[in-house]
């Protein structure tokens, strides 16, 4: 193909036309609106979380005082990346602490955040979930090691498990919590009626549990009807299937890059002519 020929107005903006409904925390959300709204999509954005302070600081800043004793440090959020630094600076600790820590990270975004905050060659495995970070790893090296996890107050248990199986020593601390804020349904329910809507998103667990909560726990197939759905992996994918919904779009890579081109790619197909 001649790469001088300009791309056609629908190549441009694949998603043009296209009203995509957002269910990440609103403070999180930025990123996904800006890619799908780059693609020619319009945003509604429906935040079915919100992200909260720990209950009780005190376990992660003693932790983070700490730090010298642990050999790993490992995020599986950009949450929880966010939190330690605000901790570590509260307890007027330094980025210098983790010199000597090995850091592993869940996905991009992630580690992006660790670079901004000064952390250097931190690990990212090929596969953006916990299962990823223990694939990086041998059991055997892990014995004896002692792990720091900051994270949500509630999430997934296969990574410190796993490395307390192997025989590492492991301490899992709350840096944050998550919540269902306070949401009127009403106009999201009329346009999905209506059938404004041509796609709904969801970027975690967490996002469809309380999505589904929101609308009195009624299961996704009743609320959404014939609204497809997205998703940013396989794990949000099996959310979505027990609470009745069935995934139009996975995406293969586990970011919002990898989701948004998911998409693209589906509309295209959808589209007359393709």
């Amino acid at each position: 193909m001649d790469r001088n020929i300009p791309k056609t107005a629908q190549e441009k903006v694949p998603l043009s036309g296209k009203t995509i409904v957002i269910t990440r925390a609103r403070l999180q959300a930025g990123s996904l609106a800006r890619a799908i709204e780059e693609a020619g999509g319009r945003v509604i954005e429906f935040p079915t979380i919100e992200i909260q302070p720990a209950a009780d600081p005190a376990a992660l800043d003693q932790a983070i005082k700490d730090l010298n004793v642990y050999d790993w440090l490992m995020f599986t959020s950009a949450n929880g990346v966010k939190i330690f630094f605000e901790r570590l600076a509260h307890i007027h600790g330094s980025v210098d602490q983790l010199a000597a820590i090995q850091c592993a990270a869940i996905g991009p975004e992630t580690a992006k955040r660790l670079e901004a905050a000064g952390v250097k060659n931190c690990l990212v495995p090929a596969t953006y979930r916990a299962e990823g970070i223990l694939d990086m790893l041998r059991p055997e090296a892990m014995r004896g090691k002692r792990v720091l996890i900051p994270r949500a107050a509630q999430a997934r248990e296969v990574l410190p498990e796993t490395l307390r199986r192997w025989g590492a020593e492991v301490d899992v601390r709350e840096a944050y919590r998550t919540a269902i804020p306070e949401t009127d349904t009403g106009k999201l329910k009329e346009r999905l009626r209506l059938r404004e809507i041509d796609m709904i998103t969801f970027t975690s667990s967490s996002t469809v549990f309380n999505f589904a909560r929101l609308f009195d726990g009624q299961q996704l197939a009743g609320i959404l009807g014939e609204t497809p759905i997205a998703c940013i992996g396989p794990i949000t994918e099996n959310t979505v299937e027990e609470l009745g919904g069935s995934a139009a779009v996975s995406a293969r890579e586990f970011t919002v890059a990898g989701l948004v081109s998911a998409m693209v790619e589906y509309f295209r197909c959808k589209s007359p002519g393709q």
